[in-house]
């Protein structure tokens, strides 16, 4: 038996999976999200382990033997996170999370103070990654920022309370602009840019490997036969790529989660970081992967679900008449927390065009679908810049369930799109098969095989002729509203 953790940005989730990789049981923890100033997005890393310890204990209660069994445990989380530790180990402010905008002229000081910056690491200086955020702290947080001993990501804090291990692996140190990424090791001369060393670093080793064992006190709180190996694990992406077998260069997928993602498995390092390409390791040894990144997916979807007053999701979308794809006369931009590929824009701000008084709250949902799968299409034609053209994506992530929108997307992309059998557990999945790879010393490749398609959502030829023409129109929205919908702390 293997537990798979994932601390995802709304939610903790822990699954069970057994020997034949089948899922036993799940548990879920719900997190929030504080947002004291516009652009701003932070968590109390004390909840991310709240979390933990309630969904395995609920596990503990309802399936006790085979949480005695459990031999390997994976870790996965949301990425860039800055997690500030004093001498004591103790957190010293709340986690600043991946889509914190606040951090833009740090930035672009970074660079001009590390001209190598996009060498080392493969990718621009964005405010969502974490070496930006520590300038800022240095900046408006001199105190804390001179109290901190370990900045750790929002999994790899759990590790330590989990194992007492300061670790991290490659997959999610690139996201932290810290990592010469293509050593995947990290780079004591951008660490030193943002005034920092390697001793403020966690060891590193590859996902698929241990990094320490389960504390005497936790392994005796769930009654487990044995110290279980914890995994080096993954971020979420990674996570999740290694949870549909994406391990082999080519391979391809969207998710539709929080954030939106489109992945392509590589297996050199292959930046591209003019178009805000991300050019990070994976999980497995050996292995890159070049990523676009939108930073408002599935949320853009919740966030016009409340905005309308709809009882859900789900129900919102079903009042779509299909046939309106491709004729909806609203555009959106997605950015309702800035935007990472192609603009590499904290302060784009999203925005209707198109409106009059004939628009229904399902013109504006359909318009919300339209404009995330138009977002995945400027990341498509990123990474195709970068050398990558997939033939066909899989679909993951709480949006990939809505068969409309894979059909918008699989259009809007021109590409074939395959639902995966077998449900989406994100990246709690793929690290349970990090935890597995590592307690036993397995080949990833036996492991982290691809689950069957369950559907293929071929692109109708005439919605993706009327998407041709609807694109241009919505990359047009970008430029003549840059400056006029930014933030107003810009």
């Amino acid at each position: 038996m293997h537990l798979g953790i994932d601390i995802g940005t709304s939610s903790v989730k822990t699954v069970l999976v057994d020997d034949d990789q089948r899922v036993v049981a799940v548990a879920e923890h719900p997190l929030e999200v504080s947002r004291p100033h516009d652009g701003w997005s932070e968590q109390d890393p004390a909840d991310w382990w709240q979390g933990i310890l309630a969904t395995v204990d609920r596990l503990k209660q309802s399936h006790p033997a085979e949480i005695a069994a459990v031999r390997g445990i994976g870790l996965s989380g949301q990425m860039h996170g800055a997690t500030l530790l004093g001498a004591d180990d103790r957190v010293l402010r709340p986690c600043i999370l991946w889509n914190d905008g606040r951090s833009g002229a740090e930035c672009a000081e970074l660079e001009a103070k590390l001209p190598d910056l996009v060498r080392i690491t493969g990718n621009r200086a964005m405010p969502g990654f974490t070496a930006p955020k520590l300038a800022w702290v240095a900046r408006h947080e001199p105190d804390i920022f001179a109290a901190t001993r370990t900045v750790l990501l929002p999994k790899d804090y759990v590790r330590l309370l989990l194992t007492g291990e300061k670790v991290s692996e490659p997959s999610d140190a690139a996201g932290t602009l810290w990592l010469d990424t293509g050593a995947r090791t990290w780079s004591p001369e951008v660490l030193a840019a943002t005034g920092l060393d390697l001793s403020h670093m966690p060891r590193l080793v590859e996902g698929s490997e241990p990094s320490g064992v389960l504390r005497k006190e936790l392994v005796e709180r769930w009654g487990m036969a044995r110290a279980p190996v914890v995994a080096g694990g993954a971020g979420d992406n990674a996570a999740g790529a290694v949870g549909i077998g994406a391990i082999s260069a080519g391979d391809a997928f969207v998710s539709l989660g929080t954030s939106g993602v489109l992945w392509v498995t590589t297996d050199a390092f292959r930046p591209n970081p003019a178009r805000g390409v991300h050019a990070f390791c994976h999980a497995v040894p050996g292995t890159w992967h070049q990523m676009g990144v939108i930073l408002a997916a599935a949320s853009a979807l919740t966030w016009v679900t409340r905005l309308v007053g709809a009882p859900g999701e789900a129900e919102l979308v079903a009042r779509i008449d299909p046939a309106r794809a491709g004729h909806n006369p609203v555009l959106f931009q997605p950015y309702l927390s800035g935007e990472r590929t192609p603009h590499n824009d904290p302060d784009a701000r999203a925005a209707f065009a198109g409106l009059s008084h004939a628009t229904g709250p399902e013109d504006l949902a359909l318009a919300v679908l339209e404009g995330v799968a138009f977002a995945v299409r400027d990341c498509l034609d990123a990474l195709a810049e970068a050398g990558s053209k997939p033939a066909a994506v899989a679909a993951i992530g709480g949006g990939s369930r809505s068969d409309l929108w894979l059909g918008i997307i699989a259009a809007a992309l021109d590409l074939p799109v395959h639902r995966l059998a077998g449900g989406d557990l994100g990246g709690a999945f793929g690290a349970a098969r990090l935890g597995r790879i590592a307690a036993d010393c397995a080949d990833p490749a036996v492991i982290a095989t691809k689950p069957p398609v369950a559907a293929v959502i071929e692109p109708d030829r005439g919605l993706a002729a009327r998407y041709g023409d609807t694109l241009g129109r919505y990359r047009a929205l970008y430029p003549a509203l840059k400056g006029i919908t930014g933030r107003a702390t810009a």
